[in-house]
């Protein structure tokens, strides 16, 4: 008899353990989606009953160039190359989300010594924390100052969509750090997203002297990016500087099960231009110009690092290597 009592009371036991890994489990799982309880207690108070929405076009404001079809082979592309196509043209999107005073202002934004800019998707909120508590905290180190800025896109439709940007709208009110316009982030708008933030530096941050351009997956020392800059002899981000992974002796990607497949409807030429690859490079405000104002007389490529080397050649410019940048993607490495 004192043995089944036994037996019962290390089951419910176990029932009870059981219990208490799932309930935290649960925890777990919601505090990965809405870490910050400001931002909880908003959603749940804005968004408990959703309403109905009309699902919007991903480019809904700009109208697709029909002609794209026309070009051989279109209707064989995947969809979203297709999509791209038909949108290719658009470059002008509505801001969602803005922080006009990041530098200072125009006329002060030359005391930004590095301005680190981060591509970021919505729904990478745990990335951007970590980044803003590790090596992308904005300080002052050897007397310059380090500014950071994430730059997004939207993601879903809907009332997916709305959730995502008031989400957003939240954390930009506590961090001051994120620039958002109304565009599908995608893979193949990367380089839509670069424009975007070219042409916002033109406007509230002209004069920051260099940036480190990257995403929000690596890893970076930017205490060894202002002691490498500060040893630039006569250049204060006033000439030309372009340094990372380099890359070249490539080209397109023909085979459509790759990620980086661009078809001869996208480009017909089999070679790339010597570039840097995008998960991280450093440049000086008077190259982040010139790739700007070239931005203006060359056609979109989906691989944004690549557009980038289009348009430091068509400036007469060439991207540097550095021994500091290592791809582990890269075969070499492993």
């Amino acid at each position: 008899m004192r043995k089944r009592g036994v037996e019962t009371i290390a089951v419910l036991l176990t029932g009870v353990i059981c219990l208490v890994v799932i309930f935290k489990k649960n925890d777990y799982e919601e505090n990965e989606t809405l870490t910050s309880v400001k931002s909880y207690k908003t959603l749940r108070s804005q968004f408990s009953v959703p309403k109905p929405l009309t699902l919007q076009p991903l480019y809904s404001h700009c109208k697709r160039n029909e002609s794209a079809s026309k070009v051989d082979g279109f209707f064989t592309l995947p969809n979203e190359i297709q999509d791209f196509l038909y949108y290719r043209h658009c470059r002008s999107f509505p801001m969602l989300l803005d922080v006009p005073d990041k530098c200072g202002g125009p006329q002060n934004s030359a005391d930004v010594f590095l301005l680190l800019v981060i591509k970021s998707s919505p729904v990478n909120y745990i990335r951007r924390e970590v980044l803003r508590k590790t090596w992308a905290e904005e300080r002052v180190y050897l007397g310059v100052q380090i500014r950071k800025i994430f730059i997004v896109g939207t993601s879903k439709t809907g009332f997916q969509k709305k959730k995502l940007n008031k989400l957003l709208k939240i954390e930009n009110e506590e961090h001051k750090d994120i620039l958002q316009w109304d565009f599908n982030d995608s893979f193949f708008n990367l380089t839509l997203k670069q424009i975007l933030f070219l042409e916002w530096m033109e406007r509230r941050c002209p004069h920051a002297r260099f940036l480190l351009n990257g995403d929000d997956d690596i890893f970076a020392n930017t205490f060894n990016m202002i002691e490498f800059l500060q040893g630039q002899k006569d250049n204060d981000g006033d000439k030309h500087l372009f340094v990372g992974h380099l890359i070249q002796n490539v080209g397109p990607i023909r085979h459509p099960a790759s990620k980086y497949y661009i078809p001869v409807q996208v480009q017909e030429s089999d070679s790339y231009p010597p570039y840097c690859g995008g998960g991280g490079f450093l440049l000086s405000s008077f190259t982040a110009r010139t790739i700007y104002n070239m931005s203006h007389s060359i056609t979109v490529l989906p691989i944004d690092d690549v557009y980038m080397g289009m348009c430091l050649i068509k400036a007469g410019l060439k991207p540097e290597s550095h021994f500091g940048y290592i791809d582990l993607r890269d075969t070499r490495f492993l």
